[in-house]
């Protein structure tokens, strides 16, 4: 994981989201009917302000899903907020479910609380985790298989193939992985002496 900075909310959210999806909320009260959908056709909203990132594994995503951090079965009165969305892996947000705030949210991620392990590719946390957040920390690699579960493992190892064999410049990878990268620039530096 790697912090993320909210996105600003899209023009027309309020009134094709916020605004319709409550008045849904209050035509169908039964927590049993769910929500419905309108925040789908702002994904690419989501996406751009993730850069394309899923948000857990901090990984190129193409399709992804709109993450409802606090999940719609337990907050239906956030199902519609932007400040509750996040862009994610449809496998990491089908693991994460309704564990809400057990698990770390993007927004609250400090710079380099989490590195990639080489040639492993494993995904660590760092010291500079917070002791008050670190047991979130661990819940969240394990729960989201975040550390080595094979479907992160095996895009790490496309990522990281694809710099090793001069496909991909150290700064593309920078844009598609980011931790890989940080880890790469981490072992030229240290070779180099700096």
């Amino acid at each position: 994981m790697i912090p993320f900075n909210p996105p600003p909310e899209p023009l027309l959210f309020d009134e094709k989201v916020r605004q319709q999806g409550n008045a849904w909320l209050e035509k169908n009260q039964d927590p049993k009917k769910g929500t419905r959908d309108y925040w789908s056709p702002f994904k690419s909203n989501l996406a751009d302000g993730f850069n394309n990132l899923c948000g857990y594994s901090a990984m190129y995503e193409p399709v992804g899903t709109v993450d409802h951090f606090l999940s719609r079965d337990n907050y239906r009165n956030l199902a519609y907020e932007w400040s509750n969305l996040r862009f994610a892996s449809g496998w990491i947000n089908s693991s994460k479910g309704t564990l809400d705030d057990q698990v770390l949210d993007p927004f609250e991620v400090g710079e380099d609380w989490f590195e990639i392990l080489l040639p492993s590719l494993q995904l660590v946390l760092t010291d500079k985790v917070p002791l008050e957040k670190r047991q979130k920390a661990e819940f969240t690699l394990e729960r989201l298989r975040l550390r080595d579960d094979e479907r992160v493992l095996r895009q790490r190892q496309q990522w990281y193939q694809l710099y090793l064999d001069g496909d991909l410049t150290l700064q593309g990878l920078e844009k598609k992985a980011p931790l890989i990268a940080r880890t790469i620039r981490k072992q030229q530096q240290t070779a180099s002496g700096q």
